[in-house]
């Protein structure tokens, strides 16, 4: 295993869950991080466990693109480069296509999709120009497998996955890696996204009795980042043993 020591990764969705787990797993290893999310006071706190990480935060929203390249460039400003992008946020409204909550729709679009593609264009230029460099991305096992009451959900996770695909393809002659990971259950905070009272509270008590740990899949992010420049881990399945689908 490649050293994690020095890298400069960027994680938006930073300010808990998985992208909290990933942030003190990369510090713990070494890396140079800058953390993004929407609440100030998570970031602050984050970085106050750590003290000894050289980390930096930013507050920023994944929708509004002009946020996100403020983050890279606040990256490439203090370091003079990005070696990986974590693209994590992400919200899970689940309900029947019947009750056409259109304003749930768009959300997860922004959130979900456009979110992960702001990521992408806020960091390829930079990457493209260093002739190196690893978009890492939390997708789902929601992209491979659909469930009732999850239809644009899922299916903002399968484009994901289509997304990433082609970043693959477009972007191997520069050397840049695209990697995707994709967990089952996490007991994290996604569960309060869901609108629906009884839906989020079945979600909530599946995360909390049958759910990974948000640093299992830190592991994972940790793992795709320390393989050598030769290696592209183009995804990772990370399920709960005991998770049916």
């Amino acid at each position: 295993m490649y050293s994690i020591k020095d890298k400069v990764v960027v994680i938006m969705g930073a300010s808990s869950g998985i992208g909290e787990a990933t942030t003190k797993k990369l510090a713990e290893a070494g890396a140079k991080l800058v953390i993004a999310a929407r609440r100030e006071d998570r970031l602050k706190a984050i970085v106050e466990v750590i003290p000894n990480a050289e980390i930096s935060y930013a507050v920023a929203d994944v929708t509004k693109e002009e946020e996100v390249q403020a983050v890279v460039d606040l990256a490439v400003e203090k370091h003079g480069r990005v070696d990986v992008l974590f693209n994590n946020a992400g919200i899970m409204p689940t309900a029947s296509l019947f009750e056409k909550r259109f304003a749930e729709w768009r959300q997860l679009l922004d959130v979900n999709i456009m979110g992960v593609l702001n990521g992408i264009a806020a960091v390829l230029p930079i990457m493209q120009k260093q002739q190196s460099g690893q978009i890492v991305t939390t997708d789902s096992v929601a992209g491979h497998v659909v469930f009732q009451q999850g239809a644009v959900y899922c299916g903002t996770k399968f484009a994901v996955r289509a997304i990433m695909e082609g970043l693959r393809q477009e972007e191997r002659h520069n050397n840049i890696r695209s990697t995707l990971i994709s967990p089952g259950t996490v007991d994290t905070e996604l569960h309060t996204t869901i609108n629906d009272i009884e839906r989020r509270n079945w979600v909530e008590n599946l995360q909390r009795t049958n759910g990974l740990q948000a640093s299992d899949v830190a592991e994972a992010v940790a793992y795709a980042i320390s393989t050598p420049e030769t290696v592209a881990v183009s995804e990772i399945i990370i399920r709960p043993t005991k998770q049916e689908d």
